[in-house]
């Protein structure tokens, strides 16, 4: 593990470092989503991104079965994607209501969206 730091370290060092938002499915399936987030936010690491997934963490202390603790957890996430470079769309689940909502967002504040595939998934 301690090895790959140096080649994780090095796109980080040689440029500015890309903000992103992640857009991954959460509802459903949630240890195939969080092993599937796990592995998108690895994947934006390893191209020099500093990537950010609010679902993974709002919904720690947030409902996501309650209607009104999920909109409180996508508002503040939208607040986060306002400071983003572009968002990452990893789409080998599918692209559910959330990440829509995300993208449609994305789109409203005129960032750009990346659709992304994770050649293992």
């Amino acid at each position: 593990r301690n090895r790959n730091v140096g080649r994780l370290m090095a796109p980080l060092m040689l440029r500015t470092i890309p903000r992103v938002i992640v857009e991954t499915p959460f509802r459903g399936d949630p240890q195939r989503n969080l092993d599937y987030l796990k592995a998108a936010l690895k994947d934006c690491i390893q191209r020099g991104e500093a990537p950010f997934a609010s679902h993974a963490l709002y919904t720690q202390v947030l409902d996501d079965k309650n209607p009104t603790e999920r909109e409180v957890g996508m508002r503040l996430g939208f607040v986060w994607m306002a400071q983003a470079d572009f968002v990452a769309v990893y789409t080998d689940l599918g692209i559910s209501e959330g990440m829509r909502r995300g993208i449609e967002h994305a789109k409203k504040l005129g960032i750009p969206v990346e659709y992304r595939v994770l050649p293992e998934w």
